[in-house]
C-alpha cells in the first residue's frame, strides 16, 4: 500500500501543535517568554517556508525539527563570546576521580536520586529541582548538556554548532555533570 503525503494544515496549527512545542522548548530554554516566542517564531519559518514541506514527515515532526533549529540558535546566540573554557594543570579533577582509572572516589559517589520510583508526583518535583538546577548553569554549559542529553546531538554536532573545540566540548559536559550533581544532592537528597 503506498502512503499518502502528508499535507499541510496551518489553520490547526496553534490548536494542535502549541502546547506540544511550548513544552518541547520550554524543558530546553527554561524561559517562558522565549519559549513562547520560539513557537510564534516557528509557526512563522513554517508558513514562510511550507512551499518547501515535502510531505516525508509528519506536521509535527517538521515543526518540531524547524523549533529544533530555533533553539540551536539561542544557544549559539548565548554561547557566542563567552570565555572558552580550557583544561588547566591546576583543575581539581583529582578530588572527584581516581587520576589513574577515572573512577569516582568513594567519598564522592553519587548518591542515588530516588527517581527509579515510578511516582508521578516524585518525578514531576525531581524534574523540577533538576529544571532550577540546569538555570544555574552558565549559558553555555547548559547549551552543551541540552544538546547531548535531551536532544541526543553528537558530540561533533554540538561543537559544530557552537564553535566549540572538542576539548571544550568535553571539559564542559564534564563540569556540567558534576555542578548538576553537587546541586541535586544538596536540593533533592
Amino acid at each position: 500500500m503506498i502512503e499518502q503525503p502528508t499535507t499541510l494544515n496551518p489553520h490547526s496549527w496553534v490548536k494542535t501543535y502549541a502546547d506540544y512545542l511550548y513544552a518541547f522548548a520550554i524543558v530546553r530554554i527554561n524561559d517562558e517568554e522565549l519559549a513562547k516566542d520560539l513557537v510564534q517564531e516557528t509557526f512563522l519559518a513554517a508558513l514562510q517556508r511550507s512551499h518547501a514541506f515535502e510531505g516525508k514527515s509528519s506536521e509535527r515532526t517538521w515543526l518540531t525539527a524547524i523549533l529544533k533549529n530555533k533553539i540551536v540558535d539561542v544557544y549559539r546566540k548565548k554561547s557566542s563570546g563567552l570565555k572558552q573554557v580550557e583544561l588547566s594543570v591546576s583543575e581539581p579533577v583529582e578530588e572527584f576521580f581516581h587520576t589513574e582509572h577515572g573512577h569516582w572516589k568513594k567519598e564522592h559517589w553519587p548518591l542515588p536520586f530516588g527517581v527509579e520510583d515510578h511516582d508521578p508526583l516524585h518525578n514531576k518535583e525531581f524534574n523540577k529541582i533538576l529544571q532550577l538546577c540546569m538555570q544555574k548553569l552558565p549559558a553555555l554549559w547548559l547549551s552543551v548538556f541540552t544538546m547531548k542529553h535531551m536532544d541526543d546531538a553528537t558530540s561533533e554536532n554540538i561543537c559544530t554548532e557552537l564553535k566549540i573545540s572538542p576539548n571544550n566540548f568535553w571539559v564542559i559536559i564534564h563540569r556540567a555533570k558534576v555542578n548538576l550533581r553537587a546541586c541535586l544532592q544538596k536540593n533533592w537528597i
